[in-house]
């Protein structure tokens, strides 16, 4: 059985130095994977600075966003972002993505929140491509390093609508619920 902890990079007040040093002791104690928790309007540390910093302290434990707002961010730059950091860990991490749902996340950012759903359709497209090789946006080069697996970095969906199971199988090799309540889960 795999077992995976959460990072304190979320914890009001933690240094930088405990969240390295969790990181150590989570890959020596032999968890399976260090996950972040994903916020903007928040004192938190930001997941995918947490996780490369992580990276470069460890050696085989897996690193996950769970879940990462995608559609808080722009998708040009998350593809390079995860992709760096796919072969940073050689191959050890995985994206979790969701939508969200916290208006003060998108309102910071300056995105909104009523159309996140089929922005992130479109992201995930755009991503899926960019890991691809495809040139974009006008570049004539690609825009990021080529995945570990040479086709995409490993994407785990998160959610519970009808949308979040489409996105799981054409784009995902899993899915969670992230912070979906256990109500919108249901059983299985």
């Amino acid at each position: 059985m795999d077992i995976g902890i959460g990072s304190p990079n979320p914890v009001r007040g933690v240094d930088g130095a405990t969240l390295l040093e969790w990181a150590r002791r989570a890959d020596r104690a032999g968890f399976s994977t260090l996950a972040t928790i994903d916020r903007i309007a928040f004192p938190s540390y930001e997941s995918m600075v947490t996780l490369a910093a992580a990276a470069g302290a460890t050696d085989r434990i897996r690193l996950f966003t769970n879940l990462l707002l995608g559609p808080t961010r722009d998708p040009v730059v998350l593809a390079k972002e995860a992709a760096s950091l796919d072969q940073l860990s050689g191959g050890r991490f995985r994206l979790g993505i969701g939508v969200g749902g916290r208006e003060d996340d998108f309102t910071a950012t300056g995105r909104g929140l009523r159309d996140r759903g089929r922005r992130l359709d479109t992201d995930l497209e755009l991503m899926h491509r960019i890991w691809q090789g495809e040139a974009v946006r006008g570049s004539p080069e690609p825009l990021a390093p080529r995945p570990v697996d040479g086709r995409a970095v490993p994407l785990i969906v998160g959610g519970a609508s009808d949308r979040t199971v489409d996105r799981s199988v054409r784009y995902g090799i899993g899915w969670t619920a992230g912070g979906a309540p256990p109500e919108q889960v249901g059983p299985f």
